[in-house]
């Protein structure tokens, strides 16, 4: 480390803190990458939907994403968890999970989310590989295959509506007792779209490529590719910690410029994102990156 005090520290080292950090080093930036190095598609294992990237491996474009921000020497990483962040006089200071402390005039916080999977077996097994969050992301590789979609709902009865453009062959499970409403259930039927309320116990798969639904009844239906939406929570304690505010939906609060309600705070990515692809936490890097340049600008100037 070439010190404690740097221009901006970004935590989180995946494909919006990355891009961030090459945005930041080519405005010659004195930048800290703090990254744990678990990322939230460990197991996925094709990414698409990414000009110049489609088909690759998440691993494949992380390692070269690393490789060339890794050419800015002004850019230094740092293999840990950042555990605290607090605002100082100063910008901002961050501890880690070994007791290093480190100062930055600027921060971004780029650490995704952390899904929180159903209480179903085989679900996390399958998670990412056929158990899919985004038909942009993935759609294409399970068109016109026998598809489910487990969910309830308004959600559900829209995600339906969404997921039938990629394939004709779709039920909805909705795991117990349906919430959805007549004229829900009546649309979907007119649409092809099998409702089952039967409870599930298990997907039943190979190596993450689930085979069927397994029902507490005994009964099983097969599919190739389910799409489910899970809960999620932030990888940090950002509101206890900073006093970032969280919206509704969860994602962390920002204004089209990435910037938090605390001044000199930025967040892109997953975080602060309902649209969860690798391009637009790449976008979301490089702009929050050039923000934070114009900002220390402005007050250098």
């Amino acid at each position: 480390m070439g010190g404690n005090l740097f221009d901006v520290i970004i935590i989180g080292g995946s494909y919006a803190g990355l891009s961030a950090a090459m945005a930041l080093g080519r405005s010659l930036r004195n930048v800290l990458i703090i990254d744990g190095g678990k990322p939230c598609n460990a197991q996925t294992p094709y990414s698409h939907n990414f000009l110049t990237q489609d088909g690759k491996t998440p691993k494949e474009i992380s390692n070269e994403a690393t490789s060339q921000v890794k050419k800015y020497s002004s850019v230094e990483f740092y293999d840990g968890l950042a555990i605290k962040l607090l605002k100082t006089d100063s910008g901002f200071e961050v501890e880690t999970q070994s007791g290093q402390r480190f100062k930055s005039k600027k921060l971004i916080i780029a650490t995704g989310i952390k899904d929180i999977k159903p209480d179903i077996s085989g679900f996390d097994e399958c998670w990412g590989i056929s158990v899919l969050h985004c038909p942009y992301c993935h759609g294409y590789e399970v068109k016109n295959e026998k598809t489910g979609i487990i969910g309830d709902g308004d959600f559900a009865f829209e995600f339906s509506k969404m997921i039938s453009h990629w394939t004709k062959d779709l039920t909805l499970f909705t795991n117990g007792k349906s919430t959805l409403l007549e004229d829900q259930i009546k649309r979907l039927k007119e649409k092809n779209i099998y409702l089952d309320e039967n409870e599930i116990s298990s997907i039943e798969h190979i190596n993450g490529k689930v085979e069927n639904i397994i029902f507490k009844n005994g009964n099983q239906h097969p599919v190739k590719a389910i799409y489910a939406k899970v809960p999620f929570e932030q990888n940090l304690n950002i509101s206890g910690d900073l006093g970032i505010e969280i919206a509704e939906s969860g994602h962390i609060k920002t204004d089209a410029f990435y910037k938090t309600n605390v001044y000199g705070a930025y967040a892109c990515g997953d975080s602060s994102s309902m649209m969860r692809s690798v391009a637009n936490a790449v976008g979301s890097g490089n702009f929050a990156g050039a923000m934070v340049n114009k900002e220390l600008i402005e007050e250098e100037f």
